[in-house]
């Protein structure tokens, strides 16, 4: 900035003009603002978020006016804290709004939570019974109440407040309000009231200003900024000091010794008997002068190029997933290359590395496993082990006639009815009961007659397929009752069964279950629960437990096989026990002290007492396609890979298994705290005392992995540890060592981790590490990971969008990932390196012959060249092939990018930007403008260089030296370059022909205005036979120490693309060879495995491997 606001300031007596020295501010500022609405990071940042706020402020909504005792619409903004509204079916609510009434007559909507949690299941809310009936215009003119609330606060799942009415108080819960930016769904319309609004309401709340993330090559280059400076600062100061030291000798007792200087009659600026002042203000004249060497227009150049790159990543099919119809997306400009240095990735499990599309697989009822065929974690377990499997076929390969999904289950002991047959029938009716009535799904009938239901979670949604799918159809909700089409045991009919809903004990992450009362047709009062089995277990009664033993064996099967369990009981209630329990139940749902959620938890575990156990449910969430090949390319690219999952610790292994993360011969090191030591301090419920413990067992797990791996360090390692382990490996006093363990193993798998444990170990890795981090992941869980990171990668799947809008990249597949890191990312990185570098060679080269031309002219501050010559220099003559460099040059393609992942590590180890090759580059910068400066003089002066015998003069050095530049430095990108198109071909060649031009157009304008550069071509230049070969000359000599240095280097020390591009000259890539080798190759691997496993891992290639062809 100094640099500017010097060429800003005219000094009398300067050579320099002021208007020539500030030309290349404005046309600086004119590049900023063209290129700023193509910059997407900025765009997001400012533009957008300022343009939505608007555009939400003006949104319409009905309100009551009491006047006239109807709706009318305003704005969102001019919404105030109890007016009543009206809100329609796909409307999003204008604020933070009580329902009072809705268009069903018990006063329920379904609303979707996108928004707020990226969950696109709907969630169903209810007014109170006594605001219900409030379905009018009239009926709300005569209702009055009080409401009052908590303070406005970000927690979007709690909500503590009371409504007064009549003379009775009202409790109010979370399932009553509705919050700003979510969409009402399959309700005609509410009514509701205003609580809170603006920046009052939770989403307001809870919004956060995103990290500002640089790139380490912006902070790298801010140093060489500061490297640039010093040496401006250094070359001023050497010119003053020396002009100084001349002035002050150009009077020495009264004798002038360059008397034709007249300095006994001259300025301040050039003074002998003021030398220091004047040697100062030459000093301000110099950084002006050398202002050059701070390449303002590098910056210009880097967000154009930058923008570009965004662009044919937003573009590239190879990324466009046709399933979703969503192509891979740059959400910023700023992080390119930083795609080409990621050192670890972070993942999340369900809905990243899998499709978080449940399908209904497996069941366990009164201790006998039904569903046939294999899941893709047990073909891989069968590969690892070299066994073979009883079951015949995979599940996917089973004949189930048509498809349905959400339900892959195959057992003809179930399907069709003939479960009526099974020993234990009654058990099996009473299980898929449970799974048709407990829960909070919305049944929606299409046009075509079928139903399709809304879900809470996908499990949720795959129990009541397989339920329906069995002979258990639930087909509509009300408030108050549940109605299934069942099958009749006895009679073979379907009948109507309606279950009386008394209450929904709601599913949390603390309670680990979910239950559901109701009355059954039979009169009968029930509790009807799912959950984890380790909290369904603790709670069965004596009697129920009949089963146990063999549930417990078929979920640990489950589990091993990858599948996500749950366990299903379920009690008969007294109506005695049921009113006393009721009773303290409502009272404490109406209290309104702040522990009314620990005291309604509290009365709900009471009740889920003395359970009946009925079986157990697995599901899978299958793997995305391409995920293994994805992650053994990426290990094999050496990117440490870390998965942060909710899962138990087998099902994380052998997920592991499946999914390429621990492969063959990679040693496991287990961290946990399910050991005997453990679970005996656990049983005197002394916390100070298993903290104490548990911190231990992790110290010395740690070390003893650490010890491990010391002594055998030519094996890879995969690290795993659990939940409560992380919590005490990241105390402070301990997490050194364990991140000096984990960042030696080549996979780490997290188990049961939480979002807050999750945003913890990517700040814990990216701090420690130092190198560049990525988090990816899909859902609301995954936002503070992916904020942390270096890098945030958002899948655009089936859980909303917030974990996109919180991303930097977004992807529809994992799979994609390797083409954004392998390809893009290694291009980037690359081609930004590259630009940098040769961008400060280029204005080195140009801003040091001017210093060796005024230390040739005594320190005098006479520039070099014609002032538009210098203006023109990055604008013109150099610009568009820097650009063309960052943008279009690849050192391998794509396919070889992909074929050697490890060419990745150029990136990671930052080998093409390092301080050696930045200042080298600098350094032949400066060797070059010593060349061209000294061979041009040298060649040019001295002897006649017209015909007519004139002598070159100042404009003609100055136009020989910088055709010398303008050649040197864009034959210098032409030797640089590995790729080319016809664009650069443009761009080089026809920035040199555009000098020519330039010189031709220049010089034919008056000499008052173009100076010293009128005619200087036509006339001078141009027939002088001695200036072409002085051009030849210079340039062939200049170009000749890069050019020297790169074949020693290619030939002797060569990189890994010079190996790859060598095998590539000699013909050893050819495409039809390499799909042979490969053909052969799998067919010998497939070869090697039984036959069921072949079928299916083939069919796991397939579909894949047709998408890339």
């Amino acid at each position: 900035m100094i640099a500017d606001v010097l060429k800003c300031i005219a000094f009398p007596g300067s050579v320099l003009l002021k208007f020539s020295l500030s030309m290349p501010l404005p046309l600086f500022v004119v590049f900023l603002l063209i290129n700023f609405p193509l910059n997407s990071s900025k765009v997001s940042k400012i533009v957008f978020p300022w343009f939505q706020d608007v555009e939400a402020n003006n949104r319409k909504v009905e309100v009551y006016d009491k006047n006239s005792c109807s709706f009318r619409e305003t704005k969102w903004k001019n919404l105030r804290v109890g007016d009543l509204v009206k809100v329609y079916k796909d409307e999003y609510f204008p604020s933070d709004i009580l329902l009072l009434s809705s268009s069903y007559e018990d006063g329920v909507c379904y609303v979707e939570t996108m928004n707020l949690d990226g969950e696109t299941n709907l969630k169903l809310k209810h007014a109170l019974d006594v605001t219900s009936s409030l379905r009018d215009a009239g009926s709300l003119k005569e209702f009055r109440a009080v409401i009052k609330c908590e303070d406005p606060n970000e927690h979007l799942y709690s909500f503590i407040g009371t409504l007064y009415n009549d003379c009775q108080q009202y409790p109010l819960s979370p399932q009553q309000i509705l919050l700003r930016d979510s969409k009402l769904k399959n309700t005609d319309y509410i009514y509701g009231v205003v609580i809170f609004t603006g920046h009052d309401t939770k989403v307001m709340q809870n919004a956060t200003d995103p990290p500002s993330k640089r790139t380490k090559t912006e902070r790298r280059m801010d140093k060489i900024i500061y490297v640039l400076f010093s040496a401006l600062m250094l070359v001023s100061f050497t010119g003053s000091l020396f002009f100084g030291i001349e002035t002050k000798r150009d009077i020495s007792g009264g004798n002038y010794r360059r008397w034709y200087l007249r300095p006994d009659r001259t300025t301040v600026f050039y003074d002998p008997r003021r030398a220091s002042l004047a040697a100062f203000f030459h000093f301000l004249t110099g950084l002006m002068l050398y202002g050059y060497l701070i390449p303002i227009s590098l910056y210009v150049s880097i967000e154009i190029v930058k923008v570009l790159q965004s662009i044919f990543i937003n573009q590239d099919q190879a990324m466009y997933d046709e399933e979703t119809d969503r192509p891979a997306q740059a959400r910023t400009s700023n992080l390119n290359e930083e795609l080409g240095q990621v050192h670890t990735i972070l993942s999340d499990k369900t809905g990243t590395l899998t499709c978080n599309s449940m399908e209904f697989v497996k069941c366990s009822i009164a201790g006998t496993a039904y569903g046939r065929g294999l899941t893709e974690v047990e073909v891989a377990l069968a590969k690892r082990r070299g066994e073979r499997m009883t079951e015949p076929l995979s599940i996917d390969t089973v004949d189930s006639g048509k498809s349905v999904k959400g339900f892959n289950f195959r057992d003809e002991r179930i399907m069709n009815g003939r479960w009526v047959k099974e020993p234990h029938s009654d058990d099996i009716q009473k299980f898929f009961r449970v799974l048709a009535t407990c829960h909070t799904a919305v049944p929606e009938v299409t046009e075509s007659g079928d139903i399709i239901y809304e879900a809470e979670s996908p499990d949720e949604l795959a129990f009541v397929i397989a339920a329906r799918e069995v002979g258990f159809q639930f087909f509509k909700r009300t408030h108050t009752s549940l109605k299934l089409h069942e099958l009749d045991p006895f009679s073979g009919e379907i009948v109507d069964r309606v279950y009386k809903l008394l209450h929904v004990l709601e599913f949390s992450s603390a309670r680990k279950r979910m239950s559901v009362i109701v009355r059954s047709p039979e009169n009968k009062l029930l509790l009807l629960a799912k959950g984890a089995d380790s909290v369904i277990f603790e709670r069965l009664s004596k009697h129920g437990r009949l089963f146990e033993a063999q549930t417990k064996e078929h979920i640990e099967n489950y589990s091993e096989a990858g599948l996500r369990t749950l366990a299903v009981a379920y009690r008969e209630l007294g109506d005695d026990e049921f009113r006393i329990w009721e009773h303290e139940f409502m009272k404490a749902k109406t209290s309104v002290t702040a522990d009314r959620d620990v005291l309604v938890d509290e009365l709900a575990d009471r009740i889920e007492r003395d359970l009946i156990l009925l079986g157990a449910t697995a599901v899978e969430d299958k793997l995305q396609n391409g995920v293994p090949d994805c992650i053994d390319k990426l290990a094999r690219a050496r990117i440490g890979i870390w998965v942060l999952t909710g899962d138990k610790k087998g099902t994380a292994i052998n997920i592991g298994y499946a999914c390429s993360l621990l492969r063959r011969g990679m040693k496991q090191i287990v961290i946990t705290l399910e050991s005997p030591e453990i679970e005996a301090v656990e049983k005197h419920e002394d916390k100070e005392a298993i903290a104490k413990a548990s911190f231990e067992s992790v110290k010395r797990q740690i070390h003893e992995g650490k010890s491990q791996v010391a002594r055998e360090q030519s094996t890879e390692f995969g690290l795993i540890i659990d939940g409560k382990s992380l919590t005490y490996a990241l105390d402070k006093n301990l997490v050194h060592n364990f991140m000096d363990l984990a960042v030696v193993c080549a996979t780490v798998i997290c188990c049961r981790s939480s979002p807050k444990q999750k945003a913890i170990v990517t700040r814990m890795v990216k701090s420690v590490t130092g190198r560049t981090t990525l988090a990816i992941g899909d859902g609301a869980n995954d936002v503070g990971m992916l904020q942390e990171a270096d890098i945030g990668v958002g899948i655009s799947g089936v859980e909303g969008m917030q974990a996109v809008m919180a991303s930097d990249f977004s992807i529809a597949q994992f799979r994609f990932l390797e083409r954004l890191l392998l390809v893009h990312g290694h291009w980037c990185y690359r081609r930004i390196a590259m630009m940098i570098c040769y961008f400060f060679y280029k204005n080195i080269t140009f801003g040091f012959t001017l210093f060796w031309f005024e230390a040739h002219a005594s320190f005098s501050g006479q520039p070099a060249y014609n002032d538009w010559y210098m203006s023109c220099y990055n604008v013109f003559f150099t610009s568009l092939p820097v650009i063309t460099l960052g943008v279009f040059d690849q050192d391998v393609s794509a396919r070889l990018c992909l074929k050697y992942p490890l060419l990745y590590q150029e990136g990671v180890q930052n080998i093409l930007f390092k301080w050696v090759r930045i200042l080298g580059w600098m350094f032949n910068g400066v060797l070059s403008s010593i060349i061209i400066f000294f061979f041009s003089t040298n060649s040019i002066t001295g002897q006649a260089f017209r015909q007519d015998g004139q002598v070159a003069d100042y404009s003609v050095l100055g136009v020989t030296m910088y055709t010398c530049v303008v050649w040197t430095v864009n034959c210098q990108m032409a030797l640089s370059i590995n790729y080319f198109t016809w664009i650069q071909h443009l761009f080089i060649w026809g920035s040199i022909a555009l000098w020519y031009i330039f010189l031709m157009v220049y010089g034919s304008i008056p000499p008052t205005l173009s100076t010293t550069a009128y005619k200087v071509f036509v006339e001078a230049c141009a027939p002088s036979l001695l200036y072409w070969l002085t051009t030849l000359l210079v340039v062939i000599s200049a170009l000749l120490p890069l050019f020297s240095y790169r074949a020693f280097q290619i030939r002797f020390r060569p990189m890994e693309h010079d190996k790859i591009q060598r095998r590539r000259s000699e013909g050893l890539e050819d495409d039809g060879r390499r799909r042979r080798l490969s053909e052969s190759s799998e067919t010998r691997n497939s070869s090697e495995l039984p036959s069921e496993i072949r079928i299916r891992i083939n069919s796991l290639k397939g579909s894949p491997r047709r998408k890339n062809s």
